[in-house]
């Protein structure tokens, strides 16, 4: 491979499209109806891919998506004129991959090409099983209250992020803007779940401190921290990446300027008062925050004490009851009080593979 300097995934991956896949497909398949993308998981998808990136599943790759009554015609006769005919390289870049065999995940890595064919990562299936893997549900038709809240924001996430290099099935693009965002009532579910997880957790860091706990008031507060990240998600209509880009996709947020301090010094603080004065702060914005919304009646955005406790809190529960208050469809307040989205309550990355068996939850 030649050395160049980096491309961000994205945009070499449509320079591939563009400038190799495409003149193939549409040369030897000029009826032919699809789309092509880069979708679904990858740092490049999230647009977060860095130099580091390039050394496992990254590089000129994309999705080309079939109807389902094209994709046995045509799978293997697209796949092997790619083989044939793809350029060794693009933008000093191979198009060649070789296969790291690590079990249960092998991942693929550039290689330079060794024979007459190009191994390609230009990966041909249908959209339709593309999207029952990713969602669970058929996106096409009325997507239910239990569909939006049983699939990990993660998920949403990459499924809109990424970039459409073009839409032959008509099909893709019309499909992520539906699922841009959250309906308004599962979106105040959402929210009200998000403070209620910090109703049952806000007293506890400064107590923890006071027996002398100092591990766990730090554990804690840290956990409150990542609580109150994920409800800025919430309120500036994001979805939220799964941990390993969380903190760089709330970097992205409009409130990440002034919070991104404030949680830095909850972290950094040796004591728990220390960490108390700066999670009020944090409090204090959020709750302006959420006033700014207009979704409720303004609250008041000013922290109290626990009970007759030294423990400082905002009352998270206030803003949870009165989210919930606004929340009018019927299937919506037919969702399990405070249970909220499934990565809401549980973060196990291999259980939020199982997304067969996440609406039985609700049940």
């Amino acid at each position: 491979m030649m050395k160049q300097k980096f491309i961000k995934g994205l945009d070499l991956s449509e320079y591939f499209y563009i400038e190799a896949v495409k003149p193939i497909v549409e040369g030897h398949f000029p009826n032919l109806p699809y789309s092509a993308a880069l979708i679904g998981d990858g740092s490049d998808v999230l647009g977060f891919d860095t130099i580091q990136s390039t050394d496992h599943d990254w590089g000129p790759r994309l999705l080309l998506f079939l109807d389902d009554a094209e994709l046995m015609t045509y799978r293997e006769k697209i796949d092997q004129v790619l083989r044939q005919e793809l350029p060794a390289e693009i933008h000093g870049y191979t198009t060649n991959f070789a296969i790291y065999y690590d079990e249960p995940f092998d991942t693929t890595y550039m290689s330079q090409v060794e024979g007459a064919q190009i191994n390609h990562q230009v990966d041909i299936l249908s959209l339709q099983a593309f999207l029952k893997e990713v969602l669970n549900f058929d996106p096409t038709r009325e997507i239910q209250a239990v569909d939006w809240v049983s699939v990990p924001e993660n998920n949403y996430r990459k499924l809109t992020a990424g970039r459409v290099f073009y839409d032959g099935l008509g099909q893709l693009e019309p499909i992520r803007a539906k699922l841009r965002y959250f309906p308004h009532d599962v979106w105040l579910y959402l929210l009200s779940t998000q403070w209620q997880r910090i109703s049952q957790e806000e007293h506890f860091m400064g107590r923890c401190g006071q027996v002398g706990d100092d591990l766990g008031s730090r554990l804690i507060a840290a956990r409150l921290v990542r609580d109150l990240m994920r409800l800025c998600f919430l309120m500036e209509r994001k979805y939220a990446p799964y941990i390993k880009w969380f903190g760089t996709a709330f970097h992205q947020l409009t409130c990440a300027a002034g919070l991104e301090p404030v949680f830095q010094a909850v972290l950094q603080a040796s004591s728990w008062e220390q960490r108390q004065q700066h999670l009020s702060k944090a409090y204090e914005t959020v709750a302006e925050m959420h006033n700014a919304l207009s979704i409720t009646e303004p609250l008041s955005p000013k922290v109290s004490s626990f009970f007759n406790r030294p423990f400082l809190v905002i009352n998270a529960g206030r803003f949870a009851d009165a989210i919930r208050d606004q929340i009018k469809d019927p299937d919506v307040l037919a969702l399990p009080k405070n249970l909220g989205g499934f990565d809401q309550f549980v973060d196990s990355t291999d259980a939020l593979f199982y997304m067969d068996r996440i609406k039985a939850v609700y049940k």
